[in-house]
């Protein structure tokens, strides 16, 4: 079952076509939409033939539009745009930049005509930065501009960035750094085995040695040995 049907656009139907135009649509847009605002209708030679005068009117008013968007993009591009939001001590805004926030403040400025698909913003911009992005009319119409998004109030970002190391400080840890984790946990092991050992060699006690002429004599060495007499003193 064919998914598109064939009909004849009676008005200017943007992304789709010009008065006087036979598109092929998908039947769920033409039921939904074009059909009901007669905007578009089954195609007849005689229907064609009878909007003739009103697609000629819409060709002018087309070159028109686009040499009004040359226009514009001629000024537009390079375009400095500065937003004022507020945000917090880390320069991120409680509410990001979005398509409508820049259609109302190039229209402001003075660049009427823009949609708000037509700019392109190319990443979420939800912090005080500067930016580039692109309005695009089509493949051939397209300007660069640059959003400068400034706080509403004065910020000091360089109070939140990382301190710097320390002149020599930096160094010590990448060279300790650098020795592999089997050998440190070995010297941890060996200190703490020496700080267990060195409380105890403190603490030992140790055995007094006797001179040997110091020694008490005994018994048996006083005794004469047998068969021997005493000598008289």
């Amino acid at each position: 079952m064919a998914k598109n049907i064939e009909l004849l656009l009676t008005e200017n139907v943007e992304g789709t076509g010009i008065v006087g135009d036979v598109v092929k649509v998908r039947k769920g847009f033409a039921r939904n939409y074009l059909m009901p605002r007669s905007m578009a209708t089954k195609p007849s030679e005689e229907l064609i033939k009878s909007l003739a005068g009103k697609r000629a009117d819409a060709l002018k008013q087309i070159e028109v539009q686009r040499a009004e968007r040359k226009e514009t993009i001629s000024k537009l591009d390079g375009y400095q745009l500065t937003l004022i939001r507020s945000c917090n001590d880390m320069g991120i805004l409680y509410a990001a930049v979005t398509q409508h926030d820049i259609v109302v403040a190039l229209t402001a400025a003075g660049f009427t005509g823009i949609k708000e698909r037509e700019v392109r913003l190319g990443q979420t911009i939800k912090r005080v930065e500067h930016y580039e992005l692109s309005v695009k009319f089509d493949s051939e119409l397209e300007a660069t501009i640059k959003l400068d998004v400034q706080a509403d109030r004065p910020l000091d970002l360089r109070r939140n960035e990382p301190a710097a190391p320390a002149a020599g400080e930096g160094a010590a840890e990448g060279a300790e750094g650098a020795v592999p984790s089997e050998k440190r946990a070995k010297d941890r092991t060996a200190k703490a085995a020496k700080e267990d050992n060195e409380p105890k060699a403190k603490a030992g006690t140790f055995e007094k040695r006797t001179p040997a002429s110091d020694a008490p004599k005994s018994d048996a060495a006083e005794k004469p040995a047998k068969g021997e007499k005493k000598s008289k003193k």
